[in-house]
């Protein structure tokens, strides 16, 4: 039995140049890794959102080859992925993408990861040029953001939105709720 393999994902470095180099500068010294104080190891982060996936190569497709996202740690057991990390093409946000287990069902009822592009209507062009449906397309919403609506190749629900200037504006929510009231 093969063992467990994991391979960190990095960027491929240039081949060296066999032309004289000009002199080096000194080195920089590496920043350390910042160590948690008592004012904010009492504090929760949120470091990732786990998706539970019947075929993680399936899923590494969408996420990554669909959505953007760019592989950082994949996990394989005897030459199958089972468990991939990636990070958000526009920030420090990742997702794990994880073999779920033999009959395991992979409902995520009243769960719904969310997405932010700025250009929303372009974004889902791309995605449906690729082939990909798109369960509703970008509309605006009574609460003043756009959204799209999408199923990952598992079922998870995706909303695609833009919130633009109207991002925590009380007037704009207080407006949705005059207009359900009428």
């Amino acid at each position: 039995m093969k063992k467990p393999t994991t391979k960190k994902v990095s960027k491929k470095k240039a081949p060296a140049s066999r032309a004289k180099k000009a002199p080096t500068k000194q080195a920089q010294p590496r920043r350390k890794k910042a160590i948690a104080t008592p004012e904010t190891s009492q504090k929760l982060t949120f470091n990732h959102a786990m998706i539970y996936a019947k075929d993680v190569e399936r899923s590494l497709g969408f996420y990554r080859d669909l959505m953007g996202f760019k592989l950082i740690e994949d996990f394989r057991y005897e030459g199958t992925s089972v468990y991939a990390r990636l990070r958000a093409p526009g920030g420090d946000g990742t997702i794990a993408l994880h073999q779920a287990g033999p009959g395991v069902p992979l409902a995520s009822d009243g769960v719904r990861l969310y997405f932010e592009v700025g250009d929303l209507d372009g974004f889902c062009r791309k995605l449906q040029q690729k082939g990909f449906y798109i369960t509703q397309l970008p509309r605006m919403m009574p609460w003043g953001w756009r959204h799209a609506y999408l199923n990952d190749p598992d079922g998870h629900e995706i909303s695609l939105y833009w919130a633009g200037e109207n991002r925590m504006q009380k007037t704009v929510m207080q407006a949705a709720k005059k207009a359900a009231r009428t």
